[in-house]
């Protein structure tokens, strides 16, 4: 319901007293005589007139619910590259260097020991007469994929063919031809990797930990409250603010598994984080940095077309709810108005009688 109030200026009667001193020195001699005198004057003075307020106009616009949050610009994640081949490390790759599906990651004995694609680890040796499994499976598709087929359609059965491709694969490789597949034969990744440091040199046994890669695309990760998840939709956009610069991403994943909020200290703060991870739409965006902080603005909702106005121009009534005070040429009038969206230092109002346009008082 409209609650349209007539403000009337109130008028103050203040008293003012003013003290005239007159100082008469008389020198008489080695004495001296001061006469004071208080003066009480009944001539009215003025009352100075009070500032201007503060106004605004009401705004049509688009508002939206956003929240930011800091992250940091990078490749993600480091991935542990641990060894499990017997032998000595011969070569190991350059830190920055990426690797693909089917490259030597790093050489034990001077032979290489490549890059193999898959979520499921190798967990045992694979030979004629193995079991049926999914990681059969895997090795058929990473053969194939290196250009080491004649197996049909990569299924769960090893077979004579498999131990085939196995030796031709092995052949390419300088290694000895078993037709067995063991364990540390290759380095496992969901995908392509780049080296971000070596924690071995040539010389090292190769049994122990090798390197550390993360993935080739640099992308923002925040940790974002996750009480909050619902404001990063997998696929959205984003804005990014990277050394002051805006730019936009892509949500790419949205994590599930909340740990325990960090403060600027490095202590708990008691507000569990997830992490989510933004892809710069534009790569070149994020300079040649490897690592660089930056700012991720996340927008969930956006209210086209509303009418708005600062929030200091909200006034609580004491019957409950909002009001504005609309100011027309120095008259004033409270228009009670239902809010919506916050955004920006700004709320969303309707009213009856409320317009673009139209003024109202505020204190920002």
């Amino acid at each position: 319901m409209s609650h349209v109030t007539e403000l009337k200026p109130r008028r103050r009667g203040r008293t003012r007293w003013f003290v005239a001193a007159a100082v008469l020195v008389v020198v008489l001699g080695t004495g001296s005589v001061v006469v004071l005198t208080r003066v009480s004057s009944a001539t009215p003075v003025k009352e100075a007139a009070p500032p201007p307020v503060e106004t605004a106009e009401v705004v049509k616009t688009d508002l939206s619910e956003e929240e930011e949050a800091d992250g940091t610009l990078g490749y993600g994640e480091e991935d542990t590259v641990q060894g499990r081949k017997p032998g000595t490390i011969t070569s190991l790759p350059a830190a920055g260097a990426e690797i693909t599906r089917c490259q030597a990651v790093y050489g034990v004995d001077a032979k290489p020991v490549p890059l193999f694609y898959g979520t499921l680890p190798f967990y045992r040796d694979l030979a004629a007469g193995a079991a049926d499994g999914a990681d059969v499976k895997q090795l058929e598709e990473n053969l194939k994929a290196c250009g080491f087929g004649g197996f049909g359609i990569p299924d769960k059965k090893f077979t004579s063919a498999t131990a085939a491709a196995l030796k031709k694969w092995q052949k390419s490789l300088g290694l000895e031809q078993t037709g067995a597949f063991g364990q540390g034969d290759v380095v496992l990744a969901a995908g392509e990797v780049r080296v971000s440091s070596l924690a071995a040199k040539p010389g090292s046994p190769a049994q122990g930990e090798v390197l550390k890669t993360t993935g080739t695309v640099r992308s923002v990760q925040v940790k974002l409250e996750a009480a909050k998840q619902d404001l990063a939709q997998q696929g959205a956009k984003a804005t990014v603010t990277i050394n002051g610069k805006p730019t936009t991403g892509t949500i790419t994943d949205v994590g599930r598994s909340a740990v325990e909020g960090k403060d600027a200290a490095g202590n708990n703060d008691g507000k569990p984080t997830i992490t989510v991870t933004v892809r710069l739409d534009d790569p070149a965006a994020g300079g040649t940095l490897d690592s660089s902080p930056a700012s991720v603005r996340f927008t969930k909702d956006v209210h086209q077309g509303v009418l708005a106005v600062p929030v200091g121009a909200l006034l609580a009534l004491a019957e409950g709810g909002y009001a504005v005070e609309v100011d027309e040429n120095g008259k004033r009038r409270l228009v009670a108005v239902q809010t919506g969206l916050f955004s920006g230092g700004k709320v969303e109002v309707t009213g009856d009688g409320l317009t673009a346009g139209l003024r109202v008082v505020t204190t920002s």
